[in-house]
C-alpha cells in the first residue's frame, strides 16, 4: 500500500470522525446563520445554551439532522476536488514544460497557475456537489414545532411577524427533503446558493495573499531591526497562518451566511423580508432589515467548530497513519518468517 493511499484514507477517516464530533456545532451554526426572528436575536443565546435548547425541545437527534448526507457530501467533495485537481495539475505541468522548451520559465508550475488550478477544481466541486449541501442545510435548519406552540405564537404575533417555521411531519429524512426541494423549484432548486459558494472558492487565495503580505512585512521589519537577520520562527509562521485564515474567514463568511439563507426553506407567505428571490435580493434585504451585523451571525460558533474539527482531523489522521504502518510492518515481518514444510 502506497504512502499516498495510506495518508489519503487516514485523512478521510479523520475527516469523518471530526465531522461526527463537531456536527452539533455545525447544526447550531446553520440555525444561527438563517435566524430571521429579531425577537429571538435580542435574547443573545450562546452556542452551548442553544445546543441544550435544541436537545430539550426537539431531541438530541436534531443536533445530528442531515449527518448522513453530510458525510456523503464530504466524501464526494473530497473525491471530486482531488480528482479534478490532479487533471488540471497535469495539464498545467504539461503547459509549463512546453513553455520551458520555448525558453519561458523553468518548467515548474508557478504560484499563479497553482491558484488557478485550485480555483477551477473548487468550482467544479461546487457545481457537482451543491445539491447535497442544499439537502444538508435544509435538514440542519429544520425545526420541529407542535401545533399547540404554533397556535400560541400565531396568537401573540402580528400578521407581519407570522413568518414562522412550517409544521412538518415527524419524518423529515433525506428523501422527504429532496422531494420538498424539487416541488418548490424543480431541479434548479438543488443549485440554490451556488453563486456565493463559487465566490467562496477564493478563500484559500485570500488566505495565501494575506499570509505572504504579513510574512514579507515581518521579514522586512526583522531585517531592519536585527542588522539583516530576517529569519522567522516556526511559532511566528504558525501565528501568521492562523491570522491569515481568520482574515480570509472574516472576508468570506458573509457569503456563507447568504448561501445558508438561500438553501434553507424559504417562507413564501407572511413577511416578505424572509423570502429571497436570489443572491442579490438576499444581500439587499439583509442590509436593509438586519444591517451588516446580519452577515456575521454565528461566526464565533463557526470559528470554534473549524478549529476543533481541524485539531481532531490532524490528531486522528496521524494516529491512523501510525496504526496502518505498524500493521503493515508486522504483516511484512510475518511474511518473511519461514513457513513450515
Amino acid at each position: 500500500m502506497s504512502d499516498a493511499l495510506i495518508n489519503g484514507l487516514a485523512g478521510a477517516g479523520g475527516g469523518i470522525i471530526a465531522q461526527i464530533i463537531t456536527y452539533p456545532l455545525q447544526t447550531v451554526n446553520a440555525r444561527q446563520q438563517t435566524e430571521r426572528d429579531l425577537k429571538r436575536e435580542k435574547r443573545k443565546v450562546g452556542t452551548i445554551e442553544q445546543m441544550c435548547q435544541v436537545a430539550k425541545q426537539e431531541g438530541w437527534e436534531r443536533l445530528y439532522g442531515g449527518l448522513t448526507p453530510s458525510l456523503v457530501g464530504t466524501a464526494a467533495s473530497q473525491g471530486v476536488y482531488y480528482y479534478f485537481y490532479q487533471i488540471f495539475r497535469n495539464k498545467a505541468e504539461t503547459a509549463a514544460l512546453q513553455s520551458q522548451k520555448k525558453g519561458i520559465g523553468d518548467g515548474s508550475v508557478g504560484m499563479l497557475s497553482s491558484l488557478v488550478v485550485a480555483a477551477l477544481s473548487g468550482c467544479v466541486n461546487v457545481l457537482l456537489t451543491n445539491p447535497i449541501w442544499v439537502v444538508v442545510t435544509r435538514m440542519q435548519t429544520h425545526t420541529k414545532i407542535s401545533k399547540k406552540d404554533h397556535s400560541n405564537r400565531l396568537a401573540t404575533t402580528s400578521p407581519e411577524e407570522t413568518a414562522l417555521p412550517v409544521i412538518e411531519p415527524l419524518s423529515y429524512g433525506t428523501n422527504h427533503v429532496i422531494q420538498e426541494v424539487y416541488d418548490e423549484a424543480g431541479l434548479l432548486g438543488f443549485w440554490k446558493g451556488v453563486f456565493p459558494t463559487l465566490i467562496m472558492v477564493s478563500n484559500p487565495s485570500i488566505q495565501f495573499m494575506l499570509y505572504e503580505t504579513m510574512l514579507k512585512k515581518l521579514k522586512k521589519r526583522r531585517a531592519l531591526s536585527k542588522q539583516g537577520n530576517n529569519g522567522v520562527t516556526a511559532l511566528e509562521i504558525f501565528l501568521l497562518g492562523a491570522l491569515a485564515k481568520l482574515g480570509a474567514t472574516v472576508v468570506t463568511y458573509p457569503l456563507l451566511v447568504v448561501k445558508s439563507r438561500l438553501q434553507a426553506k424559504q417562507v413564501t407567505t407572511g413577511d416578505k423580508r424572509h423570502h429571497y428571490k436570489g443572491t442579490l435580493d438576499a444581500i439587499l434585504k439583509m442590509i436593509r432589515y438586519e444591517g451588516f451585523a446580519g452577515f456575521y451571525k454565528g461566526m464565533n460558533t463557526k470559528i470554534i467548530q473549524s478549529v476543533l474539527a481541524a485539531a481532531v482531523l490532524f490528531m486522528v489522521k496521524e494516529e491512523l497513519v501510525k496504526g496502518v504502518r505498524l500493521l503493515l510492518i508486522k504483516d511484512g515481518i510475518n511474511n518473511m518468517k519461514p513457513k513450515p514444510l
